[in-house]
């Protein structure tokens, strides 16, 4: 009881922990491993195949078995027997049989000393055992692409905003000054009602940026098990290490299929598939049981068996036993083994077909990523070059303005560019971050994030 109780307040502490300060990815994928509630069903299916092969060991142990019994036989069988057996020839005389009380306690044993179908099934469910824990396995890797992706997206959608605050805040200075000139008489009111639509705008755009983190926010809460009410909060820095990783980015490696989950559960779905085969076959054989039977009987015409003979006990008791050792030897069932037989050389057929099937899309789907991530590793270098420019054009023509050599219009323009080009260069940081999920998972190499 304090082991638990001491866990629970550990427990705690961390989830404390956890709504206090920010989260790192690790942070999160570590968080979801021990809360998701999907992964956490898909761990009792894990408890469930170990039960399923104890279940199945116990067919090759000992079965024993204890049984008692009373019987009142009421209107005791009456047997009709010729007079000449009892002194009275030419007539049929009734001779009640049995008594009326009869009291049981048996015992049996049963052991399997040959049985195919046991032995092999025993093979199955350790085979079975391990594929419950590949499905747990891949359930921790659904739950670790889920959220990485949903951070990533989050911090994206957080960089967003934080580029229309900064957008919005050179914005709201500007009319402030545009304000003061046009009650001097230095600038035209239409200006400054331009310049306040773009500023109306651009907090709209911050609203609907601030509502899709939020949202995300909540996903990712949701994927890491964790309580809507808690306050979740990401680092600040984490944004800015995708594009430093981005520059070294250049060896992707290669598909890993002996790696990925999705193809060994399906060779362990062959192995399983192989077993049944066993099974289907070993029907076949001949099976030999070793039992044994022991019991202890007491009969009387009246139900004094609690009374001693001293006592006057009318009843009598005795025991039985025996040993037996049975062989069954199938013969013919209408070949319904041979058709279980083929059905499962089929079966086996479909699997080895789907494996063919799985690795031809397994390696589509890392040649693909390996393409999108090359190409948004082209684009992230096209759109920050892009961003410096944009910047370039908008502090040139900001200057221009106050001089009054660039209008208004000029102005707007490449301030509105400039934020497209900073919303465009993080949405390609996402994608390649993405990209690179989708070949780290192609690896099989998913866990590795937790480091």
């Amino acid at each position: 009881m304090k082991k638990i109780m001491f866990t629970l307040v550990l427990l705690a502490g961390i989830r404390a922990s956890y709504a206090q300060s920010a989260l790192t990815l690790q942070d999160c994928l570590k968080y979801a491993l021990a809360n998701n509630q999907a992964l956490a069903r898909t761990r009792l299916e894990e408890d469930m195949g170990r039960f399923k092969t104890s279940e199945v060991r116990g067919q090759a142990l000992p079965q024993v078995n204890a049984n008692g019994s009373y019987t009142n036989n009421i209107k005791k069988q009456v047997l009709p027997i010729p007079g000449e057996f009892v002194g009275e020839p030419g007539k049929t005389v009734l001779l009640t049989a049995g008594v009326t009380h009869n009291l049981t306690a048996s015992g049996s044993v049963t052991q399997e000393v040959y049985n195919q179908s046991v032995f092999t099934g025993l093979k199955a469910a350790k085979a079975g055992e391990e594929y419950y824990r590949m499905q747990t396995a891949q359930s921790e890797e659904t739950v670790i692409y889920n959220v990485t992706s949903l951070y990533y997206a989050a911090l994206v959608s957080r960089e967003k905003t934080t580029v229309l605050d900064a957008n919005i805040d050179k914005l709201q200075k500007l009319v402030n000054t545009t304000a003061t000139q046009v009650e001097n008489g230095l600038a035209r009111k239409i200006d400054l009602d331009r310049m306040r639509v773009n500023l109306t705008n651009y907090k709209t755009q911050r609203i609907n940026a601030q509502n899709q983190f939020l949202i995300q926010a909540n996903q990712l809460k949701m994927q890491m098990g964790m309580s809507m009410s808690t306050a979740l909060e990401l680092p600040a820095t984490s944004f800015k290490e995708i594009e430093s990783k981005t520059a070294n980015a250049a060896d992707f490696g290669g598909v890993a299929l002996d790696n990925r989950i999705e193809y060994k559960l399906l060779s362990k779905q062959e192995e399983l598939q192989t077993y049944q085969k066993k099974a289907y076959i070993a029907q076949f054989y001949p099976t030999l049981q070793l039992g044994g039977n022991y019991s202890y009987n007491g009969i009387s015409d009246k139900f004094d068996f609690l009374k001693s003979k001293s006592g006057g006990s009318t009843s009598s008791w005795y025991d039985m036993a025996s040993v037996s050792l049975t062989l069954k030897v199938p013969i013919f069932d209408g070949f319904a083994r041979r058709s279980r037989v083929s059905q499962a050389n089929v079966t086996l057929k479909e699997l080895s077909k789907q494996k063919e099937e799985t690795a031809l899309a397994l390696n589509t789907q890392f040649e693909n990523a390996k393409l999108q991530a090359q190409n948004n590793l082209s684009t992230i270098h096209a759109q920050k070059e892009n961003v410096e420019l944009a910047n370039e054009v908008y502090t040139s023509t900001q200057n221009n303005y106050n001089l009054g050599l660039a209008s208004l219009t000029d102005l707007l323009d490449s301030e509105t560019s400039l934020t497209e080009a900073q919303n465009n260069y993080n949405e390609a940081l996402l994608q390649y971050k993405l990209a690179e999920l989708d070949i780290i998972k192609s690896n099989g190499n998913l866990k590795s994030l937790l480091n």
